[in-house]
C-alpha cells in the first residue's frame, strides 16, 4: 500500500486466508482518477475496481496472498470423460440405437478385447451429438461461474462434473449436472452478482444456439399430446414442456405444430430447463445470488414465497416437490442466502440493470409444468 497511500484519505483492511481486500477513499484531487493515480494502480500486485453507487471515491484494491492452491486437474478431467461417456450412451439409447455389449473387463486375449470396445464404440454414434451438445453448455455454464471467480481472486474449484447411471425405461440424461466449490467468502453484493449471474448468461448463450439448430432440423410429428415438443425415449414419446424463450424460437425456425426434436434441440431445451432451476431465487442457487445481491436480507422472503409455489406447482408435477426438498438440502434446511463480507456496500446501477436481466431470463425460461403426462407415460 505505500506505493498508493499517498492518493488515498483513508483505507481499511480485511486479511483473509487467500487474499487482502482493501476498502479505500481516494482524495478529491485524485477521484478521476488522476494520471498519477492510473499510473500506481498498475503497479498494484491485484485487481482493483470503483464500488459505484457508493460514496465517491471509493475504490477496492484485491491482492492474493500466497500462491494460488493447486488442484486436482486428473480428477476433474476424468470426471468429465466419465460423464460424457454416460451422457453418450444416453443419448444413443434414447435414439433407439441397438448398443453393442459393453467390453468385458477380463477378455480372453487382446483382440477379443479390441473388437468388443470399437464394437461398443461405433454402437454410441448416435449420441454423440447429443452428448457434445449437452456437455458444451454444462460446461460453458460452470466455465462462466469460475471463470469470473477467478477474476476477483475468489478461490474456486475448477468445474466437477456428475454422471449418472442410464436405466433403460426412464429418462435420464446420464448426468446430475456440474458445480464448481468456492472455497473462500465472497467480499460484496458486486462479486456475488457477477459470479452468480455469468454461469446462466454463458450457458444460454451456448444452449439457444443449439436449441436454434435443432429446432431448424427437428421434424413434424401427428403425434398428440399435452405440448407441442417431444423426443422418443426407449420408443415412447416423451413430451416436453414450452417456455416464453421456446416459443420465440419455435416461431423464428419451426412454427407451429407438434414436434419430434432433433438431439441439439433436446440438449438445448435442457440447457434452458437447467438455466431455470438455477436461477430459481433459493439459498445458494444462481438465483439466490442474484436476488441477494439486488435486496439484501429481503431475499429470505422472496425464497420462502418462491419455496410455496414450487409446493404448489408440484401438484401439477411431482418433480417440482423433488426440487423443492434438494434446495432445502443444500440449504441445510433454509432457503435464505447467507451474507457477504460486506452487506452493506451498495450494489452499482449496472450491476442492477444487470439483476433485472438476470430475473428476466428467469421469467422468459420457466416452465410450469417441465414433462407434461410423465407419470402417465412411464407409470407402466
Amino acid at each position: 500500500m505505500t506505493s498508493l497511500s499517498k492518493y488515498l484519505v483513508a483505507w481499511r483492511t480485511t486479511v483473509l486466508r487467500d487474499r487482502e481486500v482493501v476498502d479505500a477513499q481516494v482524495q478529491p484531487a485524485h477521484q478521476g482518477p488522476s494520471p498519477e493515480l492510473l499510473e500506481a494502480l498498475k503497479q498494484w500486485p491485484g485487481l482493483y475496481y470503483w464500488a459505484e453507487g457508493d460514496a465517491p471515491g471509493r475504490l477496492v484494491l484485491i491482492r492474493p496472498l500466497g500462491p494460488a492452491p493447486r488442484e486436482r486437474w486428473w480428477l476433474h478431467i476424468l470426471l468429465f470423460l466419465t460423464t460424457f461417456i454416460t451422457v453418450l450412451v444416453a443419448g444413443a439409447a434414447m435414439s433407439g440405437a441397438r448398443l453393442a455389449p459393453f467390453p468385458d473387463l477380463f477378455p480372453p486375449d487382446l483382440r477379443h478385447g479390441l473388437g468388443q470396445l470399437v464394437a461398443w464404440a461405433r454402437s454410441l454414434g448416435p449420441g454423440v451429438a447429443f452428448a457434445s451438445a449437452l456437455m458444451a453448455i454444462l460446461l460453458c455454464h460452470e466455465a462462466g461461474h469460475y471463470v469470473v471467480a477467478r477474476r476477483y481472486a475468489i478461490n474456486a474449484s475448477p468445474p466437477y462434473f456428475l454422471p449418472a447411471p442410464v436405466p433403460p425405461t426412464w429418462l435420464l440424461i446420464g448426468t446430475l449436472g456440474a458445480f464448481i466449490r468456492v472455497r473462500s467468502p465472497i467480499v460484496d453484493r458486486r462479486q456475488l452478482i457477477d459470479v452468480g449471474a455469468a454461469g446462466p448468461w454463458a450457458g444460454l448463450v451456448v444452449a439457444f444456439a443449439f436449441l436454434l439448430i435443432g429446432l431448424a432440423h427437428s421434424v413434424p410429428t401427428d403425434l398428440l399430446g399435452p405440448s407441442q415438443q417431444a423426443v422418443l425415449v426407449a420408443g415412447r414419446p416423451l413430451f416436453l414442456g414450452n417456455s416464453m424463450l421456446l416459443w420465440l424460437a419455435r416461431r423464428f425456425t419451426a412454427g407451429g405444430g407438434t414436434l419430434l426434436l432433433d438431439p441439439l434441440a433436446f440438449a438445448g431445451w435442457i440447457g434452458l430447463f437447467v438455466t431455470m432451476l438455477n436461477l430459481l431465487p433459493l439459498g445458494q442457487l444462481d438465483g439466490g445470488h442474484v436476488v441477494y445481491s439486488m435486496a439484501g436480507k429481503r431475499q429470505a422472503w422472496v425464497a420462502r414465497v418462491m419455496w410455496y409455489v414450487l409446493l404448489l406447482l408440484g401438484v401439477r408435477w411431482k418433480g417440482w416437490w423433488v426440487w423443492a426438498f434438494i434446495t432445502l438440502l443444500l440449504g441445510g434446511g433454509r432457503v435464505m442466502h447467507p451474507s457477504v463480507l460486506d452487506p452493506y456496500r451498495p450494489l452499482p446501477p449496472n450491476r442492477r440493470l444487470l439483476g433485472w436481466a438476470t430475473l428476466a431470463l428467469f421469467v422468459l425460461t420457466f416452465i410450469p409444468v417441465p414433462f407434461p403426462g410423465l407419470w402417465d407415460a412411464f407409470g407402466s
